[in-house]
């Protein structure tokens, strides 16, 4: 059960439709450098933590939302993380600590898109724990896979290739906010 579960928290992040996870990763990471892993790890982290709050609070039946709500504001977390990505002159210190209420905040949102799903999963499970730290230990491995991905490709682009880092930032921010508005407009609730 524990690894049925791990494989659907993997794949809720790495799987071909995974489009909002990854773009949120995608503009989370943008201004970090392979350098910098150790504070994209506890980013990616904040955002685990947020996303497993709301899951295991909707699993559980503390809260209830809009599902149709939910679906829009996820794209607009990623909009909101671009373009704030692009206000940034310095790249490091506690100018971007926002980023790390992006991801826990952000966290709770997307939490809640994905609760209605596990909780038709879960069915009649007599107790939900495993099942619940399987599937966050997978989201939490396959977005330590992407955020390594993106990491070797901003390495590439900016030592191999030679591109700006402020353009670098530009193009990855601002292609994760481009995407994800175009996915809210499809996803306007009223």
């Amino acid at each position: 059960m524990f690894k049925d579960y791990f494989t659907l928290g993997w794949e809720h992040i790495l799987a071909w439709g995974a489009w909002d996870h990854l773009l949120f990763i995608m503009a989370l990471s943008a201004i970090y450098t392979f350098k910098d892993w150790k504070q994209v790890l506890i980013l990616v982290t904040a955002f685990t933590i947020g996303h497993s709050i709301t899951l295991a609070l909707s699993a559980f039946n503390y809260i209830s939302y809009s599902s149709d709500l939910i679906e829009f504001l996820i794209p607009c977390t990623i909009v909101v993380t671009g373009v704030s990505n692009t206000f940034f002159k310095k790249y490091g210190g506690s100018g971007i600590r926002i980023n790390y209420f992006f991801a826990l905040f952000f966290g709770l949102i997307h939490g809640m898109g994905f609760a209605s799903g596990l909780k038709s999963l879960l069915g009649k499970e007599t107790s939900i724990t495993i099942p619940l730290l399987g599937f966050n230990l997978g989201l939490e491995a396959g977005q330590i896979v992407a955020v390594f991905g993106l990491l070797i490709f901003a390495l590439l682009m900016l030592l191999v290739f030679r591109v700006n880092r402020r353009d670098y930032v530009l193009f990855m921010s601002g292609g994760a906010a481009i995407s994800a508005l175009i996915m809210a407009l499809d996803r306007i609730p009223f």
